[in-house]
């Protein structure tokens, strides 16, 4: 395809190149931040050549074209609007996109936002630690190595490490989030886990020493593992770094603001923040957990039937740091499974409307659009098919539902984020062959009761489409 071609077609039905405030692209789409929404043509855009489909979330105006394809049209895209490139006074023509895009969304989706754009960098690291955690169980259920070998010592070191120091990984990030110092986020994340606190990871049974600290009963627990308590730190930091600087001379600014910054922070986080971040931590979790063994098959029947519409809102982006937290507290993570049930119903729906549209068009979309579904990834079919016609969106609601009833009956679990669909066996596996067969049971549950929920609701194509 001739992407120059497209990408010219594009910004014309977009409103024209003024109507550009910024552009940016991820594996599949191209996410644009416009002056007016209400300018782009969005049924002559979804007939562009290689247009998967077309939405509009986080404050963002989103075209999928596919892997590979996409970073060819964005390259044509940036040259014609100009997004990305110096102008005449010497400053980019293209704003922060990220910062952009949220001065567009609302409040909710603001939250979400930023807590995905702190805790995905540090999913690598998570699912490298899971998979660690899996290979030092498999080593031992199967005692393929004495209990006293170096193996398992080194192991334990390997897949717990990420976890230990999780406030120092998420107050680096965090602080990047907020426009704060992120090597100051991580210093707060150090105090915070420093060893002269007791370390509720690897200690939890042990009762911590308390001190008194002017008239304050003070207990020396570490924050390993957790997750709110450094995120309220950080953004404590993050407005106290900025005021300190604002009245600190410039000659001055790199001894004094790190100084008082650390100094304040550092005794807010030990003597309140801390012990109240981890009482609120400790209460989502505790809740959580309650209404998962409480409400057991029902809870999973609501959040996997409800999962992709959270994700239309955007705020699905905030659930990983609730996912952090129940690890942490648990050593599991029994949300994922429901969420990736959602995931592949999407997959099987858009399978399902391969079979029952006419429009070769759609035909094309559906295939590679469903295998991304069954590989975690959504927004293509849910965006480029099944919400378009809104019956296969239902029916993957259906299929979604049904398989997070499964899971959670069966207890699947996993002992990281990040992953879903066919990745998440991965991090699934280290808790035995009963939990990968009951999620290979409830992807089939839910890719299959999709597919049918789907055929018996038909498909009500547009007469002028078909053509």
């Amino acid at each position: 395809m001739d992407t120059k071609k497209v990408a010219h077609e594009l910004v014309e039905l977009l409103g024209g190149a003024d109507n550009v405030v910024s552009a940016t692209h991820c594996a599949t789409r191209l996410r644009i931040v416009l002056n007016d929404d209400d300018k782009p043509n969005k049924e002559e855009i979804e007939e562009l050549e290689g247009v998967k489909g077309v939405f509009k979330a986080s404050g963002q105006y989103q075209v999928i074209f596919g892997t590979g394809l996409v970073n060819k049209v964005y390259a044509e895209f940036a040259q014609l609007t100009g997004v990305g490139s110096k102008d005449t006074d010497g400053g980019e023509k293209q704003v922060d996109h990220a910062q952009a895009a949220k001065k567009k969304m609302n409040p909710l989706a603001r939250i979400a936002r930023t807590l995905s754009n702190i805790f995905v960098p540090i999913i690598p690291a998570i699912v490298a630690s899971g998979l660690l955690m899996g290979l030092l169980g498999m080593m031992q259920a199967f005692e393929l190595v004495p209990p006293d070998s170096p193996w398992i010592l080194f192991l334990d070191m390997f897949s717990s490490a990420a976890f230990i120091i999780l406030p120092i990984l998420i107050g680096f990030s965090a602080a990047k989030e907020f426009g704060a110092n992120p090597y100051l986020g991580a210093v707060l994340g150090g105090i915070m886990t420093h060893p002269a606190l007791l370390n509720p990871w690897t200690l939890a049974d042990a009762e911590p020493e308390t001190i008194q600290f002017i008239g304050m009963n003070v207990d020396l627990l570490g924050y390993q593992g957790t997750v709110i308590p450094i995120l309220l730190v950080v953004y404590i930091m993050s407005k106290i770094e900025r005021g300190v600087r604002k009245v600190v001379p410039n000659a001055i600014d790199l001894l004094v603001t790190p100084f008082v910054t650390v100094i304040l922070t550092g005794f807010i986080a030990m003597l309140f923040v801390g012990p109240l971040g981890t009482l609120i931590g400790n209460g989502l979790t505790w809740s959580l957990d309650y209404i998962y063994n409480t409400a057991g098959l029902f809870a999973g029947l609501i959040f996997g039937g409800l999962y992709s519409t959270i994700v239309i809102t955007g705020v699905h982006h905030s659930f990983h740091a609730i996912e952090a937290a129940l690890i942490a507290d648990f050593g599991v993570n029994f949300l994922l499974p429901i969420w990736a049930m959602a995931n592949v119903a999407q997959g099987g729906a858009g399978l399902a409307v391969f079979f029952l549209t006419k429009n070769p068009k759609i035909k094309e979309i559906a295939i590679p659009a469903s295998f991304s579904a069954f590989l975690g990834i959504t927004e293509p079919v849910i965006f480029g098919i099944n919400l378009r016609f809104m019956r296969p969106f239902i029916g993957a609601a259906i299929g979604g539902a049904l398989g997070g009833a499964y899971v959670v009956f069966t207890n699947v679990v996993t002992n990281a984020y990040g992953l879903t669909g066919i990745p998440m066996f991965a991090i699934v596996a280290p808790f035995g062959m009963a939990n990968i067969i009951n999620y290979a049971i409830g992807i089939l549950i839910a890719a299959g009761g999709a597919f049918v929920a789907t055929w018996i609701l038909g498909l009500k194509e547009d007469a002028e489409k078909k053509k």
